[in-house]
């Protein structure tokens, strides 16, 4: 199994135990994330494109790579991956480039896989 794959399962896996326990407000914020990057006035594209520069700036690994994810498979080409990674990168600062280091080694394997 790829490191991709495990992360991703490792992701469901989490996610369905935090919400088995059942606990409303984790139920809430899920929801309210998953209703977020819905279809909507922005398309779902643009909004993980806005989710990708985010959390970019956010320094979060596991957020930058579900977003790459999510718009490797909604077709995002490699010259808006590196202008999100712009974006990323002039808001956030250097403090950064550990992050979009990891973030290019993920979208290179994504698209050596496509």
């Amino acid at each position: 199994m790829s490191e991709p794959d495990a992360w991703s399962e490792f992701r469901a896996e989490m996610n369905r135990r935090i919400l088995e326990r059942g606990n409303l407000g984790m139920k809430r914020f899920f929801a309210l994330d998953t209703q977020c990057y819905a279809e909507g006035a922005l398309p779902e594209f643009t909004k993980e494109l806005m989710g990708l520069s985010a959390s970019t700036v956010l320094r979060c690994d596991d957020c930058i790579a579900y977003h790459v994810r999510r718009c490797h498979e909604l077709g995002m080409t490699e010259p808006q991956f590196w202008e999100a990674m712009h974006v990323g990168l002039v808001v956030g600062g250097s403090i950064v480039i550990p992050h979009l280091r990891r973030a290019v080694a993920l979208w290179d394997g994504l698209q050596n896989n496509a």
